[in-house]
């Protein structure tokens, strides 16, 4: 696959262990897309009656692009940091690690929720798109306590 590529970085190396226990916001994922000139299309779908649409997109692998920046931290696996195809971007999950140093930001949920933040920002700058575009979060805790928190630094976000 084209995006494993990221293994011959020069990255800092992660402390898997650390991830498990310092770790307060487990990760954020989002997905972005954009309109215009957008390939989805309604297939031919005979077998369903209205009111069912049927959408698809191409999966044609040359559509598809690793995104990469040294701006955020590199990606902990054999993945991306994001992948744009067909016009849409799908960012990979994302910790609160100083992109520099690959350590936490700091133990708290508030520092963690910025750094998070701020490195996605870098990862949708570098495809092209920004936070203005986003149609889907998902972000997992590992305190339900912290919701409110980190919803009001989310809801800072354009």
């Amino acid at each position: 696959m084209a995006w494993c590529s990221l293994r011959s970085l020069n990255v800092p190396t992660i402390d898997m262990g650390a991830l498990r226990t310092r770790s307060r916001l487990a990760a954020v994922g989002i997905g972005c897309a954009s309109v215009a000139g957008s390939s989805v299309w309604r297939s031919s779908c005979k077998k369903h009656s209205t009111p069912f649409a049927c959408l698809s997109t191409s999966a044609v692998s040359n559509l598809k692009e690793a995104v990469v920046t040294n701006k955020a931290p590199a990606a902990l696996g054999p993945y991306s940091q994001a992948i744009k195809a067909n016009n849409l971007v799908f960012v990979s999950g994302v910790l609160g690690l100083v992109p520099e140093t690959g350590k936490f930001v700091s133990d708290t949920i508030e520092d963690q929720t910025e750094q998070v933040l701020k490195n996605i920002g870098e990862i949708l700058k570098a495809s092209g798109a920004d936070y203005s575009s986003v149609v889907k979060t998902t972000i997992l805790l590992a305190d339900l306590k912290d919701f409110k928190t980190v919803n009001e630094i989310y809801a800072k976000c354009e």
